[in-house]
């Protein structure tokens, strides 16, 4: 195991792997034991770090909120009231339907995304190292055996459960603005149209796979692109962590430049939501 651990292989292996756990005949399981358990394994290190920040950020503002006041504001209160402006900015000038939830739910996710992006930066030994030495030192497990990652968007479950939950606000939001038959309508009688009634039956089949496709695109392309630039940035502080001490003034150039795409994803993130579900709550022509 030692000889195994030198290995620049086994090094990024134990960083990208997920702390998991399942439930089996015997009992719940860990890690390695999970590796026959099929679908129902959760992430718990995802689970744990996602949860936390989700927390932390309704702790930050509504503390932000109850000591607001109408005088000179504190720094706390200029800082979210600024997130805020900016957040409500991007949904008026993107959203062209009526809704309460809309800039709720872009703050949330600007916010969220952004603080797990934000965990990136830690120095990737730091927190798994001491996971180890915890469960080491506490429950007899080999440091080796216990896994962390606290990036929950470098894993695909999370960027696609986010993703997940945009898609079905799309459908919802598609089926309350046009209704049932409308929304079919939608899928089944666009791109292609033709004033001719046999024809235009013709080209439901091509029409429904076409709009079902560009449907189903979209929540790929969030889950996918959030995932694709997190991983891929982890994965460099990673080889970067691998070279010892040494790695604190890389680690610090990487960060800097990591920043604004840790900033861009959430944005992004935000944008193509609030742009989604503008299109979908648009009225059919």
């Amino acid at each position: 195991m030692a000889a195994e651990e030198l290995t620049l292989q086994s090094h990024i292996q134990h960083h990208l792997t997920n702390a998991k756990m399942c439930m089996t005949d015997d009992g719940f399981a860990f890690n390695k034991a999970c590796s026959e358990a099929g679908f129902w394994t959760w992430h718990i290190d995802t689970l744990a770090w996602s949860i936390g920040l989700g927390i932390l950020f309704l702790m930050i503002f509504r503390s932000a909120a109850k000591k607001a006041n109408t005088g000179v504001p504190g720094k706390l209160q200029c800082f979210i009231e600024m997130i805020v402006e900016f957040v409500s900015d991007n949904v008026r000038d993107t959203f062209h339907g009526k809704s309460k939830l809309i800039a709720p739910l872009a703050l949330t996710i600007f916010v969220w995304v952004f603080l797990m992006n934000l965990m990136d930066l830690i120095p990737v030994d730091f927190l798994p190292a001491f996971a180890g030495w915890t469960g080491e030192t506490f429950f007899g497990v080999d440091s080796h055996d216990v896994y962390m990652k606290i990036v929950p968007t470098t894993d695909i479950n999370m960027t696609a459960a986010l993703a997940l939950g945009v898609f079905l606000l799309m459908i919802g939001y598609g089926i309350r603005m046009k209704g049932i038959g409308g929304f079919i309508k939608e899928l089944t009688l666009h791109p292609f149209n033709s004033s001719n009634t046999f024809v235009q039956i013709l080209l439901i089949p091509f029409n429904l796979l076409l709009e079902t496709i560009a449907l189903v695109a979209k929540p790929f392309s969030l889950a996918l692109r959030l995932f694709g630039n997190l991983y891929a940035g982890e994965l460099i502080f990673i080889l970067i962590g691998a070279i010892g001490l040494l790695q604190l003034p890389l680690h610090f150039v990487w960060a800097v430049f990591h920043i604004l795409v840790i900033v861009l994803q959430a944005f992004v993130f935000m944008m193509l939501t609030i742009v989604y579900l503008s299109m979908a709550s648009s009225e059919s022509h």
